[in-house]
């Protein structure tokens, strides 16, 4: 496994960690479908979500989030729609959040964005 891919996973861990102790539950890692990846399902309560992990080790290239382009959040939307229907949870409420980690800082800086917005033409 190269470099890259341990430091994406360990920060697809600690934001798993972060969000057990608010309460979510994870239902998948890395979760592949045919649009792409979702690095973590988790439910809040009764609500599914899908959760895009960005972490940085300096602010270099700006910070964690703003790496989430409309074409991924597009990807991920795509990618929801096709677990909801997988796991039949068509009926259930959903949302798309990212959980940005910025490593430049002890302890890392964790952000949790809820609800991130969709382009109109995502579908």
């Amino acid at each position: 496994m190269d470099v890259r891919r341990r430091f994406g996973n360990a920060g697809e861990s600690l934001a798993a960690e972060y969000l057990k102790s608010e309460g979510y539950v994870i239902v998948a890692k890395q979760r592949r479908t045919r649009f792409g990846e979702i690095d973590l399902v988790c439910l809040d309560g009764a609500e599914v979500v899908f959760v895009e992990v960005k972490s940085r080790r300096t602010k270099t290239f700006g910070s964690p989030e703003e790496s989430v382009t409309r074409e991924k959040i597009q990807r991920m939307a795509r990618s929801a729609e096709w677990i909801l229907r997988e796991e039949c949870w068509l009926e259930r409420p959903w949302r798309l959040d990212v959980v940005a980690i910025e490593y430049d800082v002890d302890p890392p800086k964790i952000t949790h964005i809820h609800e991130i917005d969709m382009p109109s033409d995502t579908w």
